[in-house]
């Protein structure tokens, strides 16, 4: 990659605030949540099931965020585009995500919803449910592009959770398309099995024409390509994009480029799996942290395990220790 880059990775997606909170399967079933998974909401539900939550965390998030997050506590230089409200929570927001060395001055919306926000019911398995209101995330649009940053960053990440509005879906193709046109590279993260299944056509267009590397779990790809087989999936990435980092859980990731498929460990949480919240995130920003700097596809691959073990240690969708020094303490510094 060129070395005049201004950033490591420029994130895209839905800017939204997590609220955090343990359940058990009766509270899902009392309340018809959807185990595993993300459904939308609109604001009243969003309303209804967050006075119904117990004692919950709230804190920024948003898939892409996360990773910015990720990224910038691996030492990398990060930037993120999203939308949030000029409100109290659209403020938490970008004072979180500034706080956490990532660049971010995205114009807040004046009139319209209200911040996004994502409630999570962690139950004892360590799923995550989420239910989602889009709020300001969704409004997102072409105006929010911002052309130099995208072209001052070695990689454009796109969430695909962002897909769920027409306008911010095609913010979505033009930033990668800005970004093909700098020479950079661009990066997609399939967010979702059930945002798999809304967009398919536009993800199978999308990996096949515009993306360098894509993300995603196991249950994410086999929809992708309407397909029980995994290694059938394998071979259908492997010939629509350059690199893929697919993410097994406890089996570990398997990378797939030109070269073939290898299989590359995953890292037990230490000290024990808390709540796999951000897991995917995380594995993305060391991944992407090892692209960036040109480092190879395992060792890519093992940064994301090292950063997705600490986040699924505890509550939470961003790192509460310093990824940098964890990749260290892994022999994976970047000078190693």
């Amino acid at each position: 990659m060129t070395n005049d880059a201004r950033y490591d990775v420029l994130g895209v997606g839905n800017a939204i605030v997590d609220v955090i909170g343990s359940v058990d399967d009766a509270f899902l079933s009392a309340n018809d949540v959807a185990k595993g998974g993300m459904t939308l909401i609109d604001e009243d539900r969003a309303a209804a099931l967050y006075d119904a939550m117990p004692p919950s965390q709230e804190s920024s998030g948003g898939s892409a965020a996360n990773t910015m997050a990720g990224v910038a506590s691996l030492g990398g230089k990060a930037c993120y585009l999203g939308k949030v409200a000029d409100d109290q929570l659209g403020q938490v927001f970008a004072h979180d995500l500034r706080a956490a060395g990532v660049d971010f001055d995205t114009a807040p919306l004046k009139d319209g919803p209200s911040t996004a926000r994502c409630l999570i019911l962690v139950t004892p398995d360590a799923q995550r449910s989420m239910s989602t209101f889009l709020g300001a995330s969704a409004m997102f649009a072409d105006d929010d592009i911002d052309a130099d940053k995208i072209g001052a960053a070695k990689i454009t990440y796109l969430e695909g959770y962002l897909f769920d509005r027409e306008e911010a879906k095609r913010a979505f193709v033009r930033a990668a398309e800005i970004a093909a046109a700098k020479s950079r590279r661009v990066a997609l993260t399939l967010s979702d099995a059930f945002c798999v299944d809304r967009h398919r056509d536009s993800f199978r267009h999308l990996v096949q024409h515009h993306v360098d590397y894509l993300f995603a779990n196991e249950t994410e790809i086999l929809s992708l390509y309407e397909t029980e087989n995994f290694e059938e999936a394998v071979e259908r990435a492997r010939a629509d994009c350059r690199t893929a980092f697919l993410t097994r859980s406890e089996k570990g990731s398997v990378v797939v480029s030109s070269e073939g498929a290898q299989t590359v460990d995953a890292v037990a949480p230490d000290p024990a799996l808390v709540d796999t919240t951000g897991a995917g995130d995380l594995f993305a920003a060391g991944a992407m942290f090892g692209l960036a700097n040109e480092r190879p596809l395992a060792v890519c691959a093992h940064l994301g395990s090292i950063a997705a073990a600490e986040v699924i240690s505890h509550y939470g969708a961003r790192p509460l220790r310093s990824l940098a020094q964890l990749a260290e303490d892994a022999g994976l510094a970047e000078t190693a």
